[in-house]
């Protein structure tokens, strides 16, 4: 194919195909206004197809810029005239070219970085330090300072750039550049670094080197007193103020080499000597305030302010105090000192109080106190001793704390070797004991009340008579003196059996027409010698108010109900009858127990005959009731319970399991309300 074979004339072959079809394209090409030429408003169009042109074998696509279509062929004006055909204008991304070589290109003006912007710039970008990336894809390695121009010269390759490898090399040098001129602030700034630090270590190390100048002077200063002072010494007119004021000064003026050089050691081996002459002789027990003055001057000069810059027993001023006073203490503690005087040792140990060490008091108290304290306690007898031992232990509590465990223990069993013939009318019991209360602790002070003092105040109490007419109160105050040693819960049925004779009392005296005003001034009366700690008690006032309730009653005319007596009785007997049978079975099966105490008797619910103390009322109601005795057998337990005397047989209450059990022929078994009175009356059958 020629290069004229792709140039047609204008109209000439057009429209030649369609002898081959029936003609519809040029019609179509007509009525749109093609009259022949190009094609087009403006017949600019060509006519000819654009013709490709046949890669060579073996060759990539784009190598060696290559063109994969021929020219466009030329356009044929309308008059006729051939045209040069213009070419096809494709679309191409990126800039596009420039014609740098005319001289009708449009001149960029060339704008000039200075290095400081450029540094200022980084710095913006917070590009403190600069790293080096090294390309080595291509032939040669690239060195870039980032990763904006990596891959530049691909992207000039695509977007036509011209001499690619020039504005490479030419951004290379300016990266360069850069990378030196930031390399060379960088290497300024530490220099400037390092001219500031040098300039601060200069002044430390002149600050240093007068510092030891003046610590050199002072150093100077202080011998020349110490030598002073040694010539003092050696002539035999040193005195201790004249030490005390020279070793002030020393501590006023040069505190830090009076700590470094420790110069509390040497004033206190210049002191020793004239300290042993001053308290030579000396009583602690009879004079403690002798030399109080000189040794509070010289704990500040050899302990100074710092206390724990050196341990306490280690320090000048302990060790002057041990070769000093200790001695006088020890001698007149052991040889002079009586522990049930402890008034001598107390004053001294007060007048010395801010200026004893730690080590020496602790040594004080183990080795003179504490020993002669032990040796008391275990010589005394509370029979013969006049004086109450609270009164000469109870001023070290705070200073042996619970060294004095070993006390206590022989402290109580002194208590108990003489309770067990006190009788309650004696109160030096009371003076006695009462200040142990918040020594001992709680569980073995409950144990000695309930062991000794509870019953026998029980048994004072079931003795106690009330008499409106004739009263005597002895024993009433015996049990209220006790109310603030014994615990509560363990003082309420002590209370509850005077509660339950006095509501009797009262009963039958609102039963028989009494004077109002004489009954109410008796209640007040009794209310106020009920101590405020028992008052507070809310079973107390529960008893109380039992009381108001039935003078109430009286004063309205109405029927006066013994509240709280005889409705346990009418319950328990209720109770007894719903539960026969198993109270039947459970006799046969107590019965035939060998065992002396038995797990089964009258079992009681819930409400107020279930608990110990309603159960005692109730069966001590209906023993006034038939007139019989019931009180306990003083020092007479089984199993742990106490046993009461119910008319002529004996009965225990086991309030825990809430059951009542009656000695029948040399064993316990469980018995009735009914059942006792039985056993009462065959009882005293058997002794006619």
């Amino acid at each position: 194919m020629t290069a004229e074979s792709g140039r047609r004339e204008p109209g000439g072959d057009v429209g030649g195909f369609e002898k081959f079809t029936k003609g519809i394209g040029m019609k179509l090409l007509e009525k749109m206004g093609y009259k022949g030429g190009g094609l087009g408003k403006n017949e600019q169009g060509i006519v000819a197809p654009i013709e490709a042109k046949l890669r060579p074998k073996k060759m990539g696509m784009g190598f060696n810029d290559y063109k994969e279509t021929s020219s466009a062929p030329a356009l044929q004006e309308s008059d006729g005239k051939q045209t040069v055909a213009r070419p096809a204008i494709l679309p191409v991304e990126g800039r596009s070219k420039e014609k740098l070589w005319s001289k009708q290109a449009k001149k960029v003006k060339k704008v000039y970085v200075t290095a400081e912007e450029l540094l200022a710039k980084k710095q913006e970008q917070g590009l403190e330090t600069v790293q080096k990336v090294f390309d080595m894809r291509g032939p040669q390695v690239r060195v870039l300072t980032n990763l904006e121009n990596l891959n530049a010269e691909e992207k000039a390759r695509e977007n036509d750039v011209p001499m690619p490898e020039l504005q490479h090399n030419i951004r290379l040098i300016v990266d360069l550049a850069e990378l030196d001129i930031q390399k060379i602030d960088s290497d300024l700034r530490n220099e400037m670094e390092t001219v500031v630090a040098l300039q601060k270590e200069k002044e430390k190390l002149q600050a240093e080197a007068a510092r030891q100048k003046r610590q050199f002077d002072n150093m100077e200063e202080i011998v020349g007193v110490l030598n002073w002072i040694g010539e003092e010494s050696t002539s035999g007119t040193l005195t201790l103020d004249s030490l005390a004021k020279a070793f002030a000064d020393l501590q006023q003026q040069y505190v830090e080499e009076y700590t470094l050089c420790n110069l509390s050691s040497i004033a206190c081996s210049y002191a020793l000597p004239l300290f042993i002459r001053i308290f030579q002789g000396w009583d602690p027990l009879q004079t403690p305030t002798h030399g109080l003055e000189v040794v509070s001057l010289w704990k500040d000069l050899l302990q100074g302010n710092d206390i724990f810059a050196i341990s306490d027993a280690a320090s000048p001023y302990t060790q002057l105090f041990m070769e000093v006073v200790f001695p006088a203490v020890r001698i007149s503690g052991t040889n002079t000192w009586q522990a049930r005087d402890p008034e001598p040792m107390l004053r001294f140990l007060d007048s010395w109080e801010k200026l004893l060490p730690s080590s020496v008091l602790q040594s004080i108290l183990e080795n003179i106190i504490l020993p002669k304290l032990s040796a008391a306690v275990y010589s005394w007898d509370p029979r013969r001793e006049t004086v109450p031992i609270h009164s000469w232990v109870h001023p070290w509590l705070l200073l042996l704390g619970q060294r004095l465990e070993s006390c206590y223990h022989t402290i109580c069993s002194r208590f108990e070797s003489v309770l067990h013939a006190w009788h309650p009318s004696d109160m030096s019991a009371y003076y006695i004991l009462s200040p142990w209360k918040t020594v001992f602790d709680a569980i073995n002070w409950e144990k000695l009340m309930v062991r000794f003092i509870v019953p026998k105040l029980l048994a004072v109490m079931h003795e106690f008579q009330i008499n409106p007419a004739n009263q005597n109160l002895d024993q009433f105050y015996w049990v209220c003196t006790w109310a603030t040693a014994i615990p509560i819960h363990h003082m309420l049925p002590i209370l509850d059996i005077f509660f339950n004779k006095w509501q009797e009392v009262l009963y039958h005296w609102l039963c028989s027409n009494p004077n109002f005003e004489e009954v109410t001034k008796w209640y007040l009366g009794w209310k106020e010698l009920i101590p405020p700690e028992l008052q507070a008690n809310e079973h107390i006032r529960y008893r109380l108010n039992l009381a108001l309730d039935m003078m109430n009653q009286a004063v309205e005319g109405l029927e006066v109900v013994q509240t709280g007596l005889r409705e346990n009785i009418s319950y328990l007997r209720v109770l007894e009858q719903r539960q026969f049978e198993t109270q039947k079975k459970a006799a046969v099966q107590a019965q035939s127990r060998p065992s002396v105490g038995s797990n089964s008797g009258i079992q009681m619910d819930g409400t107020g005959s279930g608990v110990d103390m309603s159960m005692k009322e109730v069966i001590e109601v209906h023993a006034q009731e038939n007139g019989l005795l019931f009180k306990p057998k003083p020092g007479r337990m089984q199993d742990g319970h106490q046993i009461y005397g119910f008319g002529n047989i004996s009965i225990i209450i086991d309030s825990l399991n809430q059951k009542v059990f009656a000695r029948v022929e040399d064993k316990w078994s469980f018995v009735s309300l009914e059942q006792l009175l039985d056993l009462h009356n065959r009882s005293g059958l058997k002794r006619r």
